[in-house]
């Protein structure tokens, strides 16, 4: 009962970044790696899909963006580097 406030929490933030159309598995997996952080999330998501329109492959993404803490720019440097 006590993590029932916590659990719609975390299903109202899945639902709102699903409704940005985002797949689910990805909405899943980018609330757990941000501790259910919906900014994170979010933010993770967004430049998920844009270095994937840029031709990166996926999981050299989710790993830079990992280690740059979302951080654009930085995450951009490293993934040309690579």
């Amino acid at each position: 009962p006590c993590c029932l406030p916590q659990f719609l929490g975390y299903l109202r933030a899945c639902d709102r970044l699903l409704k940005q159309g985002y797949e689910e598995g990805q909405v899943e997996e980018a609330m757990e790696m941000f501790q259910y952080s919906e900014k994170k999330a979010a933010e993770f998501l967004h430049l998920l899909a844009q270095f994937n329109d840029m031709g990166f492959q996926q999981n050299e993404i989710k790993e830079v963006l990992l280690l740059c803490e979302n951080h654009r720019e930085k995450a951009l440097e490293e993934l040309m580097t690579q």
